[in-house]
């Protein structure tokens, strides 16, 4: 890049364009009542973490396990008796179940937090080549050329991208963000994060066409936009291929099975203390499935997936600096930890 062209990128950061306004005074996109999505805290004391209830995945298992202690406490009274005939089970039996059900419990939480972790690294991608794209159009590109809507068009991608993950309306979040022909033809499209790519690839052929991006800067730049369209490519494969629903299935017996059969293994040996001892093991058992059942979805509105409305709102601040405007604050936690 030439000196000239560096000496210019921060004034035209700071230059106001026609039609600029403000992000204080400009809505990115609309915050629609949501389910509540990633639990963001600081870590607790030992002690206190031990009686959490914010933020732990209780709420979502109680009935089952409110279910699990009063078996539990029925089999103690009925001194293991089912309709007046002892059952009779050993342990040896169920440790060796135990060890193969903690093991398939691993081999799901590892496969539902490895999608979750690519989505994530996914969004990371869409984020840096964001910043990519819109930094080297304020300092690659000749000064007469407004780039403000293409930076604009680049948080209309984000902002698409998020719609068609979660399933809601394909134009939302869009005003002032697009061409109204754009986002006439992105309302009624089933891939609109493609449409947004292409329109932003005929800007770019625009801009090189009228001389003021050099041809090979502008191939530079399109390797950006082929990523962008990679992470895209990566996200849908995630949320159009889930995990084999007998993974479920099984899992979902084996636990419920074994938390039942338990307490007719322990009640001639620990008595009383039955409940107690089921009811730890059937927390272990039904909140690791829980939280895998959660993040196996990345892109949905459980407690456990990615805040996309707050990653959305970090691509928009970050691009709205770089154009020299205020970006408003960034999204916080309520008051029970969540962020959206």
């Amino acid at each position: 890049m030439s000196s000239s062209a560096a000496a210019r990128a921060p004034a035209r950061a700071g230059k106001s364009r026609p039609g600029a306004r403000k992000v204080s005074e400009f809505t990115p996109f609309r915050l629609l009542p949501r389910l509540p999505v990633v639990i963001v805290r600081p870590r607790p004391h030992w002690i206190h973490l031990l009686f959490v209830r914010r933020g732990s995945l209780l709420p979502r298992i109680l009935p089952q396990q409110i279910f699990v202690l009063l078996l539990s406490c029925a089999v103690v009274l009925a001194h293991g008796q089912l309709f007046h005939i002892k059952v009779t089970l050993t342990s040896a039996p169920f440790s060796l179940m135990g060890v193969a059900l903690a093991i398939f419990l691993g081999f799901r939480i590892n496969a539902s937090y490895d999608r979750y972790w690519e989505a994530r690294k996914f969004w990371g991608v869409v984020l840096v080549e964001a910043r990519n794209l819109s930094r080297h159009a304020l300092t690659l590109t000749s000064d007469d050329v407004d780039v403000r809507p293409f930076v604009l068009g680049l948080i209309a991608f984000a902002t698409t991208m998020r719609n068609q993950l979660r399933g809601r309306p394909r134009d939302e979040g869009l005003e002032g963000l697009l061409p109204d022909e754009v986002i006439e033809r992105v309302r009624s499209a089933r891939f609109a994060p493609a449409l947004v790519l292409l329109w932003l690839g005929r800007w770019l052929r625009g801009v090189r066409e009228a001389g003021h991006l050099a041809p090979m800067l502008a191939q530079h730049m399109e390797r950006s936009v082929d990523e962008l369209s990679a992470a895209l490519g990566g996200c849908e494969r995630i949320a159009n291929t889930p995990l084999p629903f007998t993974y479920s299935v099984i899992l979902h017996r084996s636990s419920y099975s074994y938390c039942m059969l338990l307490p007719f293994v322990l009640v001639d040996t620990t008595g009383w203390v039955t409940p107690l001892v089921v009811g730890f093991v059937a927390y272990t058992f039904f909140a690791l499935e829980a939280l895998s059942d959660e993040i196996e979805e990345p892109f949905g509105t459980m407690a456990n997936d990615l805040a996309l409305d707050a990653i959305v709102a970090a691509i928009d601040a970050s691009l709205r600096e770089l154009l020299g405007e205020v970006p408003p604050p960034a999204p916080q936690p309520d008051a029970d930890f969540v962020l959206n």
